[in-house]
């Protein structure tokens, strides 16, 4: 027996070190409901779960950005649903101003309705609005920007392009002339142009045509191809026939409203929203003034031959807005069951994030009370040892 080293005090104090270790880990498991509380618990798991919790914490914005733009699409479509009843009410009115029954003084009567019809379209869409951001003013439409010259123009001329479908942006066109002219026999203007032979030199599409109305060029072709050159700068009533050369259009400025809906880089949804005017619409035929005594466009119904020719842009106009609140009902769609597929995607993830980090307090609760009956043994075990050596008196006495 010896005095000096008690070496059982010693083993069982270190036993008693590491049992008390384990019952303040538990106890801090326990209370935090967490497997993993600092990075020596599980560094390789602790990495992975909070690139995980990163991942969550963008879905859930992601989600937000998503129903904020279902907000946007619900707003810009209320906005033009009031619209197309306007519009709606302006072709009752054109049929019956090209009724031959209705005189002059009728027309006039129905041309003042027209006017403020008109003039209220135009208020709405440049009054609608969501966050401080104007919605139907083209701020959020495809655009693109054009090189071109015009020999008997004088100088160089800025057409620029007012919109573009989707499948034809982050393109760069060319068209090697176009030239307009007016049909003396129906005094109406009619456009040609003459793009490059080869696509991949930025052609457009085989077949494709181009028609002009209102200073409005639209590109089209059979496969859905469609863009618009808005022609407003060259002054085509002083200086048709004319010609414009070695046209280049850059459609890879585009201006759609880009939704971020992913957690990462480039997870976006492009929203286009069409600019919305009497010209888009091309409603745009007389010039009259306001109470105000500022000149303002409005439809044009004051005869009967007008009257009838407002049917037609009035059915224009309808087929138009109709067009835009199918396609914003598409994107709506959409990022509705994007919001669903992020609902799903962050419900798997939260999953395995709680697996690697939230605790099984059942079976924490067992290690505990464990480790504190062992903390408690060896509690009593190094009362026991440090008595031992006391032992030794008894020898010498």
């Amino acid at each position: 027996m010896r005095i000096n080293y008690n070496v059982s005090a010693m083993i069982t104090n270190n036993n008693l070190a590491n049992n008390d270790s384990a019952v303040a880990k538990s106890l801090q498991r326990l209370s935090s409901g967490l497997k993993i509380n600092s990075a020596k618990d599980n560094p390789a798991g602790l990495a992975m779960a909070k690139r995980m919790n990163a991942q969550l914490m963008g879905l859930s914005m992601a989600n937000q950005n998503a129903s904020d733009g279902v907000s946007i699409i619900e707003t810009a479509d209320g906005a033009m649903s009031e619209i197309s009843e306007m519009l709606q009410r302006m072709n009752e009115l054109a049929v019956k101003a090209a009724n031959g029954v209705e005189s002059d003084g009728d027309r006039d009567v129905i041309q003042k309705e027209v006017s403020q019809l008109t003039e209220e379209i135009s208020r709405v869409a440049e009054a609608t609005e969501f966050n401080g951001q104007k919605l139907l003013n083209g701020e959020f439409s495809f655009r693109g920007y054009i090189d071109s010259t015009a020999p008997n123009a004088g100088n160089n001329i800025n057409i620029k392009v007012a919109s573009y479908s989707s499948e034809v942006a982050q393109k760069i066109y060319t068209i090697g002339q176009m030239d307009i002219s007016k049909d003396p026999v129906t005094e109406k203007y009619k456009v040609e142009f003459t793009p490059p032979t080869a696509l991949k030199d930025g052609g457009f599409p085989e077949g494709a045509t181009a028609s002009i109305k209102d200073d409005l060029v639209t590109i089209t072709a059979s496969n859905g191809f469609e863009m618009t050159l808005d022609l407003t700068r060259c002054d085509i009533e002083n200086k048709a026939p004319l010609t414009v050369q070695n046209l280049k259009i850059d459609a890879t400025g585009i201006g759609a409203m880009r939704l971020q809906v992913g957690a990462n880089e480039g997870q976006v949804l492009e929203i286009n929203i069409p600019k919305i005017s009497l010209r888009e619409m091309g409603l745009e035929t007389v010039k009259i003034k306001d109470k105000n005594g500022q000149e303002i466009w409005t439809l044009d119904v004051g005869t009967e031959e007008k009257a009838t020719e407002a049917i037609n842009r009035v059915e224009g106009a309808i087929h138009f807005i109709s067009g835009i609140r199918g396609q914003l009902g598409a994107y709506q769609n959409r990022l509705e069951s994007t919001i669903n597929s992020l609902d799903i995607t962050s419900e798997n993830m939260t999953g395995a994030y709680s697996r690697i980090m939230d605790v099984d307090m059942a079976e924490e609760m067992t290690n505990y009370t464990t480790a504190q009956v062992m903390t408690q043994a060896a509690t009593s075990m190094l009362a026991q040892a440090n008595e031992r050596p006391s032992q030794v008196l008894q020898l010498l006495q």
